[in-house]
């Protein structure tokens, strides 16, 4: 890896001092430095607060959605060693922020810009026994720090899509030498572990499956949070629409006035800051539509009024409401998660734009979840849905079926974990 290595830290360390230089003038580069200056006294002092651990678990991931994944393997790996301890790094705001508090880890932390002396730092502060990779986000001088302190290097959740970026002629090479850092490599699908070993070499690489079955099985269990909501839509069938955008909310509101009467609606947008609130709000005055902001919910508020979350977190289970589940996203880059649905066996509809989402189109392959591309799709799909029962329970059924048949790839790589770490 030495060419490849040595190009690698002579670009890192000049390209963040120009971005650093720079930053004053973009926001979101400002924010990546500024939230970084402490770090290392941060991590110092939240390590020396915790007791010794004889084993070390850090966890990686590039944002929220990928630890996501990681949480019901770490739920299992506490289970079977509540002595281990778990330290979690983030490259994203948004996952740090969501959990930097999170009860389960030793330390939280961002992680640090990729040089050489960033790593050999970070890992002499966590002195890691197993380091585990969710998905991507990879950082080779921290991997070479980790491997040559003995640590075990795990990717978990690797996904290899047929035009990657790291099988691209000018970068294959470079990203072989960084695949072959990791002891186990735990694949979600089948062509993605049938990739990693035609294209890195990697034919010792496992598909596990995703972690994220997992995690929405057991979020599902837990719905305390919306128990109050309940009464409120006892008895009545409920549209939940999560994760939207304007586009899914200019055709979800026309629909919803179509089915005015038989059918509740709960609007989650995906942002929830004080000025899109404000902007869906208009949308739903202009449409004479009835309302209500969820912070701010009347005593004597009607399933027959819209409710609008204006809070994050609760997403997973307002989905335990639904009798029909849509997802938004679907009319900009990809649909959001349609496994948080699709766990509590309901019907999933979305917009096109799902196929940089295999369960997505899994789901609409076993006529589990429909594809929505316009308002009179919506309309006629939700007509028929609250019409016929059994096409609606059949569906459900098939969604349900779906995500509890990929159950598992957690304990299969908490197991291997344990194993690595006893031996």
């Amino acid at each position: 890896m030495a060419p490849q290595l040595f190009l690698y830290n002579a670009i890192v360390p000049l390209l963040a001092g120009s971005l650093k230089l720079f930053s004053p003038a973009f926001p979101r580069l400002r924010t990546f430095f500024d939230v970084r200056k402490n770090m290392f006294t941060e991590l110092e002092q939240s390590v020396a607060e915790k007791k010794d651990s004889e084993f070390r678990v850090w966890i990686h991931a590039a944002s929220a959605g990928e630890f996501e994944q990681s949480r019901p393997i770490i739920a299992a790996l506490k289970k079977s060693r509540p002595d281990l301890s778990v330290f979690v790094s983030f490259q994203s705001d948004s996952g740090y922020s969501v959990y930097r508090n999170y009860p389960d880890a030793a330390a939280v932390w961002y992680h640090p810009v990729d040089t050489r002396q960033n790593a050999k730092k970070t890992v002499a502060l966590i002195r890691p026994d197993v380091v585990v990779i969710m998905r991507y986000d990879f950082w080779p001088n921290h991997l070479l720090a980790a491997k040559k302190s003995g640590a075990r290097l795990f990717l978990v959740a690797a996904v290899l899509q047929d035009r990657s970026i790291y099988g691209k002629p000018l970068v294959r090479q470079f990203y072989r030498q960084v695949f072959s850092l990791f002891d186990y490599i735990y694949t979600v699908s089948e062509k993605d572990r049938e990739r990693f070993s035609t294209l890195f070499g990697r034919n010792d690489a496992l598909k596990a499956g995703d972690p994220r079955f997992d995690q929405v099985v057991q979020r599902s269990a837990n719905t305390s949070k919306i128990d109050t909501l309940a009464a409120c839509y006892a008895g009545k069938i409920v549209l939940v629409a999560g994760s939207t955008w304007e586009r899914d909310e200019e055709i979800l509101l026309p629909a919803s006035m179509e089915l005015a009467g038989k059918l509740s609606l709960i609007l989650v947008p995906h942002d929830v800051s004080p000025g899109n609130i404000s902007r869906l709000e208009t949308m739903l005055h202009a449409s004479g539509i009835s309302f209500s902001r969820l912070s701010s919910l009347p005593e004597n508020f009607s399933s027959n009024s819209v409710l609008v979350v204006d809070t994050v977190g609760l997403l997973a289970e307002l989905y335990t409401l639904a009798g029909i589940a849509y997802v938004g996203g679907g009319f900009g880059v990809n649909v959001h998660n349609t496994l948080e649905p699709a766990v509590y066996g309901i019907p999933v509809l979305f917009g096109p734009n799902h196929h940089n989402s295999p369960e997505a189109e899994e789901l609409v392959r076993i006529t589990a979840a429909t594809v929505i591309p316009d308002r009179d799709t919506l309309a006629d799909t939700l007509r028929k849905l609250l019409d016929d029962p059994d096409t609606r329970a059949l569906q459900g059924s098939l969604a349900g079926s779906f995500v509890q048949e990929r159950l598992g790839a957690s304990q299969t790589v908490a197991k291997k974990i344990l194993n690595s770490i006893t031996i």
